[in-house]
């Protein structure tokens, strides 16, 4: 009965009923970050009564959060975001069990998150993540729902499954690597974003026609605009670069480490030659070698691999420092 209450007002709606909550229910969602997008999703999914929720996140509450993520306080300041989330969750839904990951995403790991998800969101605000999650969830067919934000616009869209992968909509990495730790944003921006990724997975998980899965969703919150469009049907790109984790490395690799010896006094591989763009753009590609590229987020690296690629090498890969991280 108390079960019946707390989804009264949904289990009301056509599109959920009975049923529809008892998917919810027995769904097993994964939500990538657990920061300003990340906020508004667990709460929202975990009202709704999403069974079970996987979060993953390495860092810290700090006071420069507050802002835009209202799962956190002040007397959270410094402790992990996922043992914080896993608390507030709980509080608000008891019903809900949690598997709390503080630890970065790396591409070994994408492959068993996705693998246990139902519906993965990406509220990581990395591209790196982003590309590694895509990669994952279209091997396995599993749906995405990915957001980004910067000021005051962003954008949620829902990929893989019976949808093109996100780099048939983004085959290129962006030019520069704006983040709202470097540009800015407005709290209620990442707030709408969040909650629209929340909606997306919850249509997901109901099987609704039509699907999320194939929209994009625009926002610009600055002039008020909403927009969006349909991606069926855009082509998977064949020449993207894969990022790849230390374990995934091969014997025969060439590693060149792309940031400097200041910027990184040991290379992200022992065994990597430091080089830098310049360098490397008059470096003649080695057949049959794998060239495999290192910068702290994987955008260097990706523009490096292009200008590779345009000198002839085939077999190239990108690391970022950020999916590096060792996890538990």
């Amino acid at each position: 009965m108390c079960a019946m209450s707390r989804y009264a007002r949904q289990i009301q709606l056509p599109d959920v009923g009975l049923d529809g909550q008892d998917k919810f229910s027995r769904a097993k969602v994964a939500v990538i970050g657990a920061g300003g997008l990340g906020s508004p999703v667990l709460l929202y999914l975990a009202g709704a009564g999403v069974g079970h929720l996987t979060v993953l996140d390495a860092d810290h509450v700090s006071q420069s959060n507050l802002h835009r993520q209202p799962l956190y306080r002040m007397s959270d300041i410094d402790r992990p975001k996922v043992a914080v989330a896993a608390e507030a969750i709980a509080a608000l839904n008891p019903e809900v069990t949690v598997d709390a990951r503080q630890c970065s995403l790396t591409p070994d790991v994408a492959t068993q998150i996705v693998a246990d998800a139902d519906v993965v969101i990406d509220a990581a605000d990395s591209f790196a993540v982003t590309y590694c999650l895509s990669d994952a969830c279209y091997a396995a067919q599993t749906p995405l729902i990915s957001a980004s934000v910067l000021g005051q616009a962003g954008y949620v869209g829902g990929y893989c499954a019976c949808a093109p992968s996100l780099r048939a909509v983004f085959p290129d990495l962006p030019q520069t690597g704006a983040t709202c730790a470097s540009a800015g944003v407005l709290g209620p921006v990442v707030g709408v974003v969040g909650s629209l990724q929340a909606q997306m997975a919850l249509r997901v998980l109901l099987g609704c026609d039509p699907s999320p899965l194939g929209r994009m969703v625009t926002v610009d919150l600055e002039s008020f605009v909403f927009g969006g469009f349909d991606f069926h049907g855009s082509p998977e790109p064949n020449d993207g670069f894969s990022f790849i984790s230390k374990g995934m490395l091969r014997e025969g690799d060439l590693v060149f480490e792309l940031r400097d010896a200041d910027e990184a006094p040991e290379p992200l591989v022992a065994s990597a030659r430091y080089m830098s763009q310049d360098d490397l753009a008059h470096f003649d590609p080695i057949p049959d070698r794998r060239i495999v590229l290192c910068c702290q987020s994987g955008l260097r690296a990706w523009q490096a691999a292009s200008v590779l690629r345009a000198r002839g090498a085939r077999s190239l890969a990108v690391m970022a420092a950020t999916l590096c991280a060792d996890a538990p």
